[in-house]
């Protein structure tokens, strides 16, 4: 069986799928999408450092991975949410509401 692969995307030891040679995981390009509505064109503005063609490739990657991905993103918003409440309010937090 052949495996297809996409470039720019790499698999860690771990399993987090990245954008070669870069410290960012296709989740995080995936996550300005959806929580931001941002474009390829957009999130290369926001992230110079990535080419269009490794944003291109996160997508791709995230498209033929999506239920796995989504899995990982609910697992690890779930994390935020349980150490944010773990840490109780921020005094600086509540001294911007004030």
């Amino acid at each position: 069986m052949t495996v297809a692969t996409i470039a720019h995307v790499v698999v860690d030891d771990q399993g987090v799928a990245r954008i070669a040679g870069r410290d960012t995981r296709v989740v995080e390009i995936v996550l300005d999408k959806i929580a931001y509505g941002w474009n390829p064109e957009e999130i290369r503005s926001q992230h110079p450092h990535l080419s269009l063609a490794e944003i291109h490739s996160a997508f791709a990657f995230y498209y033929d991975h999506q239920a796995e991905l989504d899995t990982q993103i609910k697992r690890e918003l779930a994390e935020v949410d349980t150490l944010r409440a773990l840490a109780g309010e921020s005094p600086v937090r509540d001294m911007l509401r004030g």
